[in-house]
């Protein structure tokens, strides 16, 4: 008996001291012995995530910042490292006639869509949230297809539907293909305000002896301003950077910004080519912010 006892005990011993040191470790306290040897943490999953994450928009902005850094380059060639700073190339960019009616052209075509996409998408809003009649949804969704088409099947449709219609190009037909695409952009932007906008506003106003017009313009107009400034930037925004369907609906001899840069490139590629490149960038990213900034300012009543 003395024997199995002294047997059990030597059994239990290691046991009883690997259980002491956890129950140890788990209260804070040191244990008595360590195992040899260092653990390596493994990655997780979402570590994983984020670098390809980030090296992703790495891939996507490194030439964009390489196209900024190059329109600065004193030299003609685009090579690193920089041999100096300087805004000729900038100069020569205001210098160049083709460039400034291109420039004059994407502006004006940009302020008219944006007023007629933005006017057209505040009446389908108030349509499409305020009132049911037949045919809602299938007009809801008529409107939002042209996000879903790609640019160049929508750019080579409407062009054989208006050759089919013997209609020449021209700069109208460029502005009703430029409203075509923003439209969706603003329908969307107001519809999502006008939803939280409570009709007992209206309602209010109208019991109070005003008419339509009056609701519209003093109360609802108001309260969507947010959206209707949001909207008619990401309309301008859009307008102005479109290339892919502007080539198909431009008339001979009219070249917006980007089918100007488009043009360049098949010639030569000039250090002009960059400093338009980071104009239009410029451009491009200031314009959706300041339209949130806008958003928000008003959102707030316009207080600062």
């Amino acid at each position: 008996m003395t024997t199995m006892t002294t047997t059990t005990q030597s059994r239990a011993t290691p046991v009883a001291s690997e259980a002491a040191e956890r129950a140890a470790a788990a209260g804070g306290g040191v244990a008595t012995r360590r195992r040899p040897g260092v653990r390596i943490p493994r990655p997780s999953g979402w570590s994983l995530i984020r670098l390809a994450s980030i090296l992703v928009y790495v891939f996507m902005f490194a030439p964009i910042a390489v196209v900024v850094l190059l329109s600065f380059n004193s030299s003609r060639f685009g090579t690193f490292p920089l041999e100096g700073f300087s805004f000729r190339w900038f100069e020569a960019l205001w210098a160049n006639d083709a460039i400034v009616s291109a420039f004059q052209t994407s502006l004006v075509l940009g302020f008219l869509t944006a007023i007629i996409s933005t006017s057209i998408g505040i009446a389908a809003s108030l349509a499409m949230v305020r009132y049911d009649f037949p045919g809602k949804g299938l007009i809801n969704t008529a409107l939002i297809t042209p996000i879903l088409v790609p640019e160049v099947v929508l750019g080579v449709a409407l062009l054989l539907f208006l050759r089919w219609l013997s209609i020449p190009k021209s700069f109208l037909l460029l502005l009703m293909g430029h409203v075509l695409i923003t439209l969706p952009f603003v329908v969307l932007v107001v519809q999502a305000r006008l939803t939280a906008i409570k009709p007992v506003y209206e309602e209010a106003a109208k019991s109070l002896g005003a008419n339509a017009w009056e609701t519209f313009f003093r109360v609802t107009l108001p309260l969507l301003m947010p959206a209707v400034f949001a909207g008619m930037l990401f309309a301008f925004t859009i307008s102005f950077d479109d290339v892919t369907a502007t080539l198909f609906w431009k008339s001979g001899g009219t070249e917006t910004v980007p089918t100007q840069i488009f043009a360049m490139l098949r010639n030569s590629i000039s250090p002009e080519i960059n400093a338009l490149g980071t104009v239009m960038i410029v451009l491009t990213v200031s314009l959706p912010l300041i339209a949130g900034g806008l958003a928000r300012w008003f959102a707030r009543g316009g207080r600062g």
